[in-house]
């Protein structure tokens, strides 16, 4: 089974229980004091892991951009965390015993999360796809990655990976993903998780998902998600960059609950009958049963014979078996037919 091993230890695969990821990006609003409050919430609401983004406004976009939205220079540095603060909330997770994660969007956000904040992972954002140099770099850094897929074409994923994959690192889990904030949810193409496994059986397929409520998610553990990924908010009416498709953490931690609850319903594709369900054959299978009183020295016929609860005598399989068959003693109209009644 396609499989990779976090930095802690953690292995995630293809239809285990599901890696959760509660991710924060910019919900904290730039407060230090929110987003360990977020950390809290998450890790109370069973999550695996906690994922910041470590974007600035130098690495989020260029001086051109600014330019004409000089507006969203200062928006950006406002809801920014500082490395120095990032690595706080690295110490604070690991507080916490809940993993540390964060999106990178420069060489050196990458160097900080892979050296000053023992990050479980490295994420890679849906818009690095084409961003073959970066990926190449990523990559050498040795870390475990998980990388989302939204905006891509099926080549541009298969070029990406093939690229992760010859800079040395196989230690990848793919994300279905589609970047609309919320996503529709007969937009999600959940589908496309069995196609991304097909193309890449060595990696664990997982869902960054978008959409508004947990259907998405639960569906997702069903068709053998490794990862779930779901933004968390501790607000969800506050204005914010993805607030609008966030979860709080009271339905986080249902979504978190339904989701490793499915898993243990789905099972494998082997038949087991449990203890359980051997024990029910008694009271809900049915046994041979004489249709009216048969005297000692009778042979059986088809029409002395029938089948009735409970499953403690013979089967119905035994049916052509004992027809013909001479009775040793009196059998009652309505009661079981035993092997000990019959001369065989």
């Amino acid at each position: 089974m396609s499989s990779i091993k976090l930095r802690d230890g953690k292995i995630i695969s293809n239809f285990s229980v599901p890696y959760v990821i509660a991710e924060v990006n910019s919900s904290h609003n730039g407060n230090p004091q929110l987003a360990r409050e977020m950390i809290d919430a998450a890790a109370e609401a069973g999550c695996d892991c906690v994922k910041f983004q470590s974007w600035s406004a130098k690495s989020l976009y260029s001086k051109t951009y600014y330019k004409h939205n000089p507006i969203a220079k200062r928006f950006v540095e406002k809801f920014s965390m500082s490395s120095e603060t990032l690595k706080e909330m690295a110490m604070y997770c690991k507080e916490k015993g809940i993993a540390f994660s964060s999106t990178p969007y420069s060489k050196e956000e990458v160097d900080f999360l892979a050296e000053e904040c023992d990050a479980a992972f490295i994420k890679i954002s849906s818009m690095e796809v084409n961003n073959s140099e970066y990926l190449e770099y990523i990559a050498g850094k040795g870390m475990p990655i998980v990388l989302s897929t939204g905006m891509a074409e099926f080549s541009e994923v298969l070029k990406a990976v093939r690229i992760l994959e010859g800079s040395g690192n196989d230690n990848i889990a793919i994300l279905h993903c589609i970047s609309v904030y919320p996503t529709p949810i007969d937009k999600v193409n959940l589908n496309n998780m069995l196609g991304l496994r097909k193309m890449f059986p060595d990696h664990p397929v997982g869902f960054s998902d978008h959409t508004i409520g947990d259907e998405a998610a639960v569906a997702a553990t069903v068709l053998g998600a490794a990862v779930i990924e779901k933004h968390i908010t501790l607000d969800s009416t506050k204005i914010g960059m993805d607030n609008q498709m966030a979860m709080e953490p009271e339905p986080l931690k249902n979504l978190v609950h339904k989701c490793k609850t499915i898993h243990l319903a789905m099972g494998t594709e082997e038949r087991h009958l449990c203890p359980e369900e051997i024990k029910q054959r008694d009271n809900m299978r049915r046994s041979i049963v004489a249709t009216r009183d048969i005297r000692a020295g009778e042979q059986l016929t088809k029409e002395d014979l029938t089948v009735k609860r409970p499953g403690t005598g013979l089967a119905p399989t035994e049916l052509a078996r004992v027809i013909g068959c001479t009775v040793r003693r009196d059998i009652e109209s309505d009661t079981i037919v035993t092997m000990s009644d019959l001369e065989i």
